[in-house]
């Protein structure tokens, strides 16, 4: 049974369950291997955790709200290949999210405590992306996961050298972002204009600059 033949109760149901996985449970994920599982926990000094957990948690955090968005999405596109791709991608967003979440405990911190909000804005953002329409919508997801490779590729600058978990996790999650552009792309996504793009870059800056302490 696909969403698309499911009552709008059932949809809200199965909706407020994965956002109530997504931020307080177990996530429904592809289940992969996490990419750090082999590699050898190397001691890092306090500083260098310090940083190592704040930027993870912004990770963790923005896997959060890219799970809101695909959800949101995947609730109000209009055609079924299009809202099936939009799940298949959550998925491998909660892959993302479950690491995430393992290597800031593993480090000693913890996650966000405004990932709620995170997901509530991010869910609402994501839903009204795909009213708009599914060509608009999928040039949502490639313009917001061009982003998160930017912001990625940030990271495996700032990382401590010593810390290569983090950064074996976050080498996995740009190969996904990239694939995940590439495909809503293909699959119709439409280049969103300037404002749009200025206009969530701005907003990616404030979560991202709140969660690494929040």
């Amino acid at each position: 049974m696909t969403r698309h033949s499911l009552s709008s109760l059932d949809n809200l149901v199965i909706n407020f369950d994965q956002a109530l996985r997504t931020v307080f449970g177990k996530p429904l994920a592809t289940e992969r291997a996490n990419p750090a599982n082999n590699l050898e926990d190397v001691a890092l000094s306090d500083e260098e955790k310090r940083l190592s957990i704040g930027l993870m948690r912004v990770n963790h955090c923005g896997e959060v709200a890219a799970q809101a968005l695909y959800q949101g999405q995947a609730l109000t596109a209009k055609m079924t290949d299009i809202r099936e791709t939009m799940t298949r991608c959550a998925r491998e967003e909660n892959d993302h999210l479950v690491w995430c979440e393992q290597r800031v405990t593993e480090l000693g911190g913890r996650v966000s405590v405004l990932n709620p909000l995170w997901y509530l804005g991010s869910f609402v953002i994501g839903a009204t992306a795909g009213a708009a329409g599914d060509k608009y919508s999928l040039g949502f997801v490639a313009e917001t996961e061009k982003q998160v490779v930017a912001h990625l590729e940030e990271h495996l600058q700032q990382l401590p050298l010593d810390d290569q978990k983090s950064r074996a996790i976050i080498a996995q999650m740009l190969v996904d972002e990239g694939h995940h552009a590439v495909t809503a792309l293909k699959a119709g996504g439409v280049i969103l204009p300037t404002p749009i793009r200025w206009m969530m870059r701005q907003t990616a800056k404030v979560m991202t600059t709140t969660a690494f302490w929040i």
